[in-house]
């Protein structure tokens, strides 16, 4: 018995459709702002694909107005994401049943992975390098320096842009060939898992509370600290402190325990997650991220006039 011949996709993405979409996600940080951060860059960048795979102007503004959800990350590394979500849309029109929550959960699922990759690789690896290259021509007068790190630099940057979205691409339609055995939903599943560990390690980083108030002051016999005025003076006597401090010898006589240090011995980092869960759910129940953060700087203003923060 003959096997039913492969269905072919009615409407497909070109070379051309892609480059365009690789030469948009320049930018990407063009429309930044702090409510849903490069969204606007993000949607300017996959429009003419969408243009390509939607031809009613109501299925035209459902992509626009899916593609305008919450994104951020290395501006470089965005392409594998667009590559992808190319596949997923090319897909979508063609047919497949690939739903707006399929499509975003990817996007956020590698979005939080690859911006930790960016920042090493372009800024603190890739960019010195050709910039030191480009400084050691131009520190003796050749005007060679600065037009070769121009260059190189974007060179290395185009050549990132287009081949990590091709990749992506090419990735996104091995991953939308296999809809029915439940692959995409295992991705999906998978990359909304890895952005949820993300976003956890990164409250214990960026998320800081410190309550000021003084729960208890305890004088220290001699010998707990370190006795300023009988220090050498000079040299001799910083490097004596230091010693001392790394011996374990408080800098002050009287020991000073805040509210803070008791509930850093209680759990550390409780009042971080409590408020990162705080705005969650505020952002649940639709409440504008606009709000939340002037909400979050007026609590923290009158906090620290209180003394309370």
């Amino acid at each position: 018995m003959a096997e039913p011949a492969v269905k072919e996709k009615e409407i497909t993405l070109s070379k051309r459709d892609r480059w365009r979409v690789a030469w948009r996600s320049q930018f990407l940080q063009g429309s930044w702002n702090y409510e849903r951060m490069q969204n606007g860059g993000w949607c300017y960048s996959i429009i003419p694909a969408l243009n390509k795979l939607y031809k009613t102007k109501e299925d035209r503004a459902a992509a626009y107005q899916r593609h305008l959800e919450f994104f951020n990350t290395h501006p470089y590394v965005a392409s594998p994401i667009l590559g992808v979500t190319l596949a997923l849309e090319e897909e979508r029109a063609n047919g497949a049943p690939i739903d707006d929550a399929a499509v975003q959960g990817v996007k956020v699922g590698m979005m939080g992975p690859l911006a930790g990759v960016g920042d090493p690789v372009f800024w603190f690896t890739v960019r010195p390098m050709v910039g030191a290259l480009g400084a050691s021509l131009a520190l003796g007068g050749n005007i060679v320096g600065p037009i070769l790190f121009f260059v190189v630099w974007n060179i290395i940057r185009l050549a990132t842009l287009w081949y990590t979205q091709e990749f992506g691409y090419k990735a996104g339609n091995a991953i939308t060939e296999d809809l029915s055995g439940g692959l995409l939903q295992m991705i999906t599943r998978g990359a909304s898992m890895m952005g949820m560990f993300v976003l956890g390690a990164l409250i214990q980083r960026w998320v800081t509370i410190k309550f000021t108030p003084t729960v208890s002051k305890i004088p220290q016999q001699k010998g707990e600290y370190i006795d300023w005025s009988n220090l050498p003076s000079g040299a001799a006597g910083i490097k004596q402190a230091l010693a001392e401090k790394a011996a374990g010898k408080s800098l002050d006589r009287v020991k000073v325990t805040t509210l803070q240090d008791n509930l850093d011995q209680l759990i550390p980092g409780l009042v971080p997650l409590l408020l990162t869960f705080l705005c969650m759910w505020l952002l649940k129940k639709k409440v504008s991220p606009i709000v939340i953060i002037v909400g979050i700087f007026v609590v923290g203003i009158l906090g620290h006039v209180i003394g309370l923060l």
